[in-house]
């Protein structure tokens, strides 16, 4: 249930973010979830394509920084209270979490998140009965 997500690094200027996405939709490559974080100098995009090694070596033979890391995927009640719920299951087992994002699209939520202990954290959530998401699921949305 482990997922692979690019981390790519753009410069802050106009259009860098479009090329990105043009190239992978030039490859065919469908990104399933996004998040795009800044600072003053450059931002990072994350996403998960539908196929990261492929994506990763377009967008490494277009000039772009890229970073592969191992993330995680559930889906929680759409509902005040649910995501607080799933997180208090791996702060219990000790586990980290560096950044998450998410989106509902109606009575469910999907969350992906970068735990620092991916294996540990499927692990915890399985125990839990908590719903993951493979990444071939993730890619139906």
């Amino acid at each position: 249930m482990i997922i692979e997500q690019l981390s790519v690094f753009l410069e802050n200027r106009s259009g860098r973010l479009h090329e990105v996405f043009e190239i992978l939709g030039k490859a065919k490559i469908n990104v399933s979830a996004c998040s795009m974080a800044d600072t003053s100098e450059f931002g990072i995009l994350r996403l998960i394509p539908s196929e990261p090694v492929k994506a990763r070596e377009i967008l490494k033979e277009n000039l772009f920084s890229v970073n592969v890391s191992e993330v995680i995927s559930f889906a929680a009640p759409n509902s005040p209270g649910a995501l607080s719920r799933a997180l208090k299951i791996l702060a219990d087992a000790g586990i980290g979490i560096e950044y998450l994002y998410g989106f509902s699209p109606g009575d469910k939520s999907f969350i992906v998140l970068r735990p620092d202990d991916a294996k540990r954290a499927v692990d915890e959530f399985q125990k839990h009965e908590m719903e993951l998401i493979s990444a071939s699921d993730l890619y139906k949305f």
